[in-house]
C-alpha cells in the first residue's frame, strides 16, 4: 500500500475523533494530520489516547483561513483529504446562518481550491472525501427512504449549507476532474458527542434531574447510526469506494424522538438505580423549531452491497455503550457543559 499523507478536517470533533483514531491505529504507514479550529465542539481530550502516536500530527487552524490552508497543503503535500469540519447543529444555524455558510460552504471551497492547486492535473492516487448529511434531502412522509439519487430539498440553513458544499465538490469533479467521494449519513450517536445533540443532552439532563425538552409532539422520526460504525464505513469508502460516487450511510434504525427518549429514560433509571419512570417525568414538550423536518430515513443498501458494510450493534446495545461512556467520563461532560455552552442552552430551551 502506497504511503499516504492524509488531512482530516474537524478531527477533534465528535465523528472526526473516531475517524482519526481509527486511521492512526489501523494504518501506521499513513501520516495523519488533524486540522481543527477547536471551537466549542472540538476537544483534544477526545484524542488523548493517540496524541503521542508517531504517525499523528495535530494542527490548530481554521479551514476558512485561505492563506493558512494553502500554506499547509504546500508544506505537507496532502495526498488525500477527509473533510469532516462543519457547523452541524440545526438550532444554531437558525440563530446564526452566516456562520454556517462561512464554514460549510466557503471552508469547503478553500479546501477544494488548495487541493486542486497543489496537484493540478496529476490526481493519481489522490482523493477528496467529503462527509455530508441526510438532511440535504429534506423531509420524508410516512413512507419511503432517501437514496443516493433522491433530489436535494434542504429546509434549514444548516442543511442548505451542506447541500451547497456537496454541489461544489461534485462541480469540482466535473469541471477539474478532481477525484472525490461523498457520503451522506444519518444522525450519529455515541461517545464524545457534544451535549447539544439529543442523546448526550438528555443523558446530561437526566443525570442532573433537569427537564428533557422535546420539540413539538415528539413524533419526529430519525435514523440513528452508531459513530464507531460510521467511522468503519468511512474507512471502507475511503479505500474501496468508487470515485465520483455518493454513498448513503444509515443505521437501518428509525425511532420517533419520543420513543427514543422513553427508552433512554428507562436505561438511565436502571443505570442510576432510580425508580423506573422517574426520568420520564422530566419530559417537557417545548415550542417546535422552524422548518422542522418530519422524518429522515436512509437506504444504505448501496454501501452494504458494494462494500459489505452493515451496523455492528443494535440501537439498544449502542445506547447502553453510550450511556456507560458518559457516566464513566463525568469530568469530560462537566468540562464541555460549562461556560459558553450553558449560556447557549439557557437561551435555546428556557
Amino acid at each position: 500500500m502506497k504511503y499516504k499523507s492524509i488531512l482530516i478536517t474537524g478531527g477533534a470533533g465528535f465523528i472526526g475523533s473516531h475517524v482519526t483514531r481509527l486511521f492512526v491505529n489501523k494504518y501506521p504507514q499513513y501520516q495523519i494530520f488533524n486540522l481543527d479550529a477547536l471551537t466549542y465542539a472540538g476537544n483534544l481530550e477526545n484524542l488523548s489516547d493517540i496524541e503521542s502516536a508517531e504517525n499523528y500530527t495535530f494542527i490548530k487552524g481554521d479551514i476558512t483561513d485561505e492563506s493558512f490552508v494553502n500554506a499547509l497543503f504546500e508544506k505537507h503535500k496532502f495526498s488525500s483529504v477527509i473533510h469532516l469540519a462543519a457547523e452541524s447543529h440545526v438550532d444554531r444555524s437558525i440563530e446564526d446562518p452566516l456562520s454556517f455558510v462561512k464554514t460549510n460552504v466557503i471552508g469547503t471551497m478553500i479546501l477544494l481550491n488548495a487541493f486542486k492547486s497543489l496537484w493540478k492535473d496529476d490526481f493519481t492516487d489522490k482523493l477528496f472525501y467529503h462527509i455530508s448529511t441526510d438532511e440535504v434531502y429534506g423531509s420524508l412522509g410516512a413512507d419511503g427512504l432517501f437514496t443516493e439519487t433522491t433530489s436535494y430539498d434542504p429546509n434549514s440553513p444548516y442543511s442548505a449549507s451542506k447541500a451547497s458544499s456537496d454541489h461544489f465538490v461534485r462541480a469540482y469533479g466535473e469541471t477539474y476532474n478532481l477525484p472525490y467521494v461523498i457520503t451522506n449519513c444519518s444522525n450519529n450517536y455515541g461517545q464524545n458527542q457534544f451535549p447539544e445533540k439529543l442523546i448526550p443532552l438528555f443523558i446530561n439532563n437526566i443525570i442532573n434531574e433537569k427537564p428533557l425538552p422535546v420539540y413539538g409532539d415528539g413524533n419526529y422520526t430519525r435514523d440513528w447510526l452508531y459513530v464507531v460504525d460510521h467511522a468503519i464505513a468511512i474507512d471502507l469508502v475511503f479505500h474501496k469506494g468508487k470515485h465520483e460516487e455518493t454513498y448513503n450511510i444509515g443505521g437501518f434504525n428509525e425511532w420517533k424522538n419520543i420513543d427514543l427518549v422513553k427508552l433512554l429514560c428507562k436505561q438511565m433509571d436502571s443505570k442510576l438505580n432510580r425508580v423506573q419512570g422517574s426520568s420520564e417525568k422530566l419530559i417537557t414538550y417545548v415550542k417546535d423549531r422552524p422548518g422542522h423536518d418530519l422524518r429522515y430515513a436512509i437506504d444504505a443498501s448501496k454501501i452494504n452491497k458494494e462494500l459489505g458494510w452493515e451496523p455492528s450493534v443494535t440501537f439498544e446495545e449502542g445506547l447502553k455503550i453510550t450511556i456507560d461512556w458518559y457516566l464513566d467520563n463525568s469530568t469530560w461532560l462537566k468540562n464541555v457543559t460549562s461556560g459558553e455552552y450553558q449560556s447557549y442552552y439557557n437561551k435555546q430551551y428556557s
